[in-house]
């Protein structure tokens, strides 16, 4: 009884205040966190290390090994090689303007059509939808994103080239073939296959992953921010841009990024559409063209040694640093939009 009076006029004396001595003697904090020092933490701490680095080394190899192989083209063309619009292996004359316009173009044709499609999707899943539809339809979406390309190109030839060749090219001719300037991108034969066939099924393809992304991110948002918004009047459309798309850009963004990688990316699709041609005699988009991935898939088994297999390693480096460049531009886009 005596001790706790002591210790109670020691603590009124004090304020209240133990001094580091005596709070050391009163025994470790439960809150205290023991430091860690076993193996499993020291193994795993360098696992995790090592497989990080080893993505680094991969990249790294990739990119010494394209330049190596491309190297005699880099040096024999240099820059003409970006500009040159020639391509004639029997010559041993190479130019990597077709295949880099054809990438260029059918990508963004993909996302023109593949972005808007995607964001109606993901706000009718996050938004309109009833729940006994919600999750069928968000299964068949990522049921699409598992079709082989091959699959996608087949379908492009022999099914959606000749309906679009006989119903669609005629109509878009008509129309935006007559507008000054625009209709140019619109003039031409009705083939069915080319850079905007190419381009469209090239849309359908990334439509999945895009609207997948998108829908997750959408999710993301506090129910309590919406529902609030809607109880204050706002109807669907002001609470999805006002509410929804700046709470989630940055995954959206993402989102978009992911599809265009794919779009730049993609081989067989595009191969089976697009006409193989190695040729620029107009804007239109109704004509056959070419894509760096076409190429290499088309000639690279069939290359001699020497220049033209040199000059597909080239192509595939100068994919490489467009796909580079993307992804930095995303980088940068994505920093920026944080800051606001």
């Amino acid at each position: 009884m005596d001790a706790s009076l002591a210790a109670s006029k020691d603590d009124a004396q004090t304020g209240g205040l133990r001094s580091p001595v005596s709070a050391a003697s009163a025994g470790p904090s439960p809150l205290t966190r023991k430091p860690v020092s076993d193996w499993k933490e020291t193994l795993f701490s360098g696992l995790v290390r090592l497989v990080a680095l080893s993505v680094l080394v991969a990249l790294t190899g990739i990119i010494v090994a394209l330049v190596y192989d491309a190297w005699p083209t880099i040096t024999h063309f240099g820059f003409n090689f970006l500009v040159s619009s020639e391509w004639n292996p029997p010559m041993d004359r190479y130019g990597a303007l077709v295949p880099i316009y054809g990438t260029l173009v059918t990508s963004a044709i993909a996302l023109v059509i593949a972005v808007p499609v995607s964001f109606g999707i993901a706000v009718f899943l996050t938004e309109l939808s009833p729940a006994w539809l919600r999750r069928p339809l968000g299964t068949a979406i990522e049921l699409l994103a598992a079709i082989p390309s091959i699959v996608y190109g087949m379908w492009g030839l022999l099914v959606f080239a000749p309906v679009f060749a006989s119903h669609v090219q005629p109509l878009l001719a008509s129309t935006f073939g007559k507008i000054p300037f625009v209709g140019v991108l619109f003039s031409g034969p009705s083939m069915g296959i080319g850079l905007l066939t190419a381009g469209i099924v090239l849309a359908i393809m990334i439509i999945p992953f895009i609207a997948s992304v998108m829908r997750d991110v959408f999710e993301i948002t506090p129910p309590m921010i919406r529902e609030s918004a809607y109880g204050l009047g706002c109807t669907t459309w002001e609470v999805v841009w006002n509410i929804v798309l700046p709470y989630s850009k940055t995954g959206a963004v993402g989102g978009v990024m992911l599809g265009l990688g794919r779009a730049l990316g993609e081989t067989m699709a595009v191969t089976f559409v697009i006409g193989n041609t190695s040729f620029l005699s107009s804007p239109s988009l109704f004509m056959p063209g070419n894509s760096a991935t076409s190429a290499i898939a088309n000639e690279f088994a069939e290359a001699a040694p020497g220049l033209h297999t040199s000059a597909l390693i080239e192509l595939a480096l100068v994919l490489f640093l467009i796909t580079l460049i993307v992804l930095m531009a995303s980088r940068f886009m994505l920093s920026r939009m944080q800051k606001h």
